[in-house]
């Protein structure tokens, strides 16, 4: 079992994540690749569901998470296909990939239906112990004047309504605090993570620095208008997990974790403009691949966020990081390792390193440190200025 307090790591194949009273090792821990962030025709994506797991499952994903818009896919419902180019092509796809006899359609003075499949009807074609998850999530989605408000719940049981309030704060006070509920009341592990921060600039710094129970946001989102790198005026999604680290560190609140989701919306266009899969995911060690091990891994800080790079040794402890990049031959790599000293306000690069590995032990006067790993290796399908493929770890402090 991993604790939040672990010492975490993965040389070679070789894991060790230990605690006081807790092991994890290489016995029963592995590497699991996902998206927690993840949209199909349940709610504004373009495709079925069925031919969005085909494509992750194919892709080397390990779990996946469709966090649809204030609905789960737990009952009745059907897209029209009307004279939508796009839809007809997805739905020769989809005949294509599944036959005849698992698509269920309907004709009528409205034209063609195609009933969708819920969660627990096509679950059963992919998933596989140890190999592919599906886990239920929710995008708990709401807003207040032109700013949108979005939050992804992962594993939860039951759909949580859009949540009401007078402020930002407000609103995605009460959407933590719901999931908060539903985990307590059902003893099923779920987390909550705040979308896109930067999304029409919804969420400010201060707004995140005002909240409770909030462990994780996106560091990295794929879709096109979320203004991860911020702008003249904005800061950035980097540069705000750092201060908003800062001050949750003050305040005594635990440290915020950082995710890369893809936030995939299209699937049969491709190319900047467009919210397309295989952009950013997560690789969480974890005992096993079921939801309460991820969430628990997730949880612990067990995990690092990637746009490409893929690390072959990862040590996190007490105050100290050690990293070596699984390099792919003709690639450069350049590790920064990051963080804030102590009464600062502001974060810097406190060392960095041209190559594959790279250690750094935390100085009796530094808060917290991470590390950003970059490679001049061009992404196959970029969005904003992020051409080059990267990854980021979570920070650790003296304490962990």
């Amino acid at each position: 079992m991993v604790s939040s307090k672990a010492a975490f790591i993965y040389l070679l194949g070789l894991v060790v994540v230990s605690t006081s009273c807790r092991t994890v090792d290489s016995d029963t821990g592995h590497w699991y690749k996902g998206n927690l962030h993840t949209h199909s025709y349940w709610s504004d994506g373009d495709d079925y569901p069925e031919m969005i797991m085909d494509w992750y499952q194919s892709h080397g994903y390990q779990f996946v998470a469709l966090s649809e818009h204030n609905i789960i896919a737990d009952h009745e419902k059907w897209v029209r296909i009307g004279q939508d180019s796009l839809k007809k092509v997805a739905l020769n796809n989809y005949r294509g990939r599944f036959g005849d006899d698992w698509v269920v359609d309907q004709l009528d003075e409205n034209g063609l239906a195609i009933k969708l499949k819920t969660l627990e009807e096509y679950r059963p074609i992919f998933e596989e112990p140890g190999k592919f998850l599906i886990i239920q999530s929710e995008e708990i989605t709401n807003q207040i004047g032109d700013k949108p408000l979005h939050l992804n719940a992962t594993n939860l049981r039951n759909l949580i309504e859009p949540q009401q309030g007078e402020s930002v704060v407000e609103i995605l006070q009460k959407s933590i605090d719901a999931v908060q509920q539903q985990r307590e009341e059902t003893d099923q592990p779920m987390i909550i993570h705040l979308n896109h921060p930067n999304f029409h600039y919804a969420v400010s710094l201060e707004d995140m620095i005002a909240l409770r129970g909030e462990q994780f946001f996106e560091v990295f989102n794929g879709h096109p208008q979320v203004h991860n790198q911020g702008d003249s005026v904005h800061i950035g999604t980097e540069e705000m997990w750092d201060l908003v680290n800062i001050a949750y560190l003050r305040q005594g609140k635990p440290m915020l974790y950082a995710l890369g989701t893809d936030d995939s919306h299209n699937y049969h266009r491709m190319g900047r403009q467009w919210s397309n899969s295989g952009r950013g995911w997560v690789m969480v060690y974890a005992n096993e691949l079921t939801p309460e091990a991820i969430i628990e891994a997730l949880e612990a800080g067990a995990f690092y966020a990637s746009t490409g790079v893929t690390f072959a040794k990862l040590e996190t402890e007490e105050g100290a990081i050690r990293i070596e990049v699984a390099a792919e031959p003709g690639v450069h790599y350049h590790i920064q390792f990051i963080g804030c000293r102590q009464g600062g306000d502001h974060s810097e690069v406190f060392e960095e390193v041209d190559g594959v590995s790279g250690a750094y032990t935390l100085q009796p006067d530094q808060l917290f440190v991470r590390a950003k790993v970059l490679s001049d290796k061009q992404h196959p399908n970029p969005i904003e200025q992020l051409d080059m493929e990267m990854a980021w770890t979570q920070p650790v402090t003296h304490s962990h």
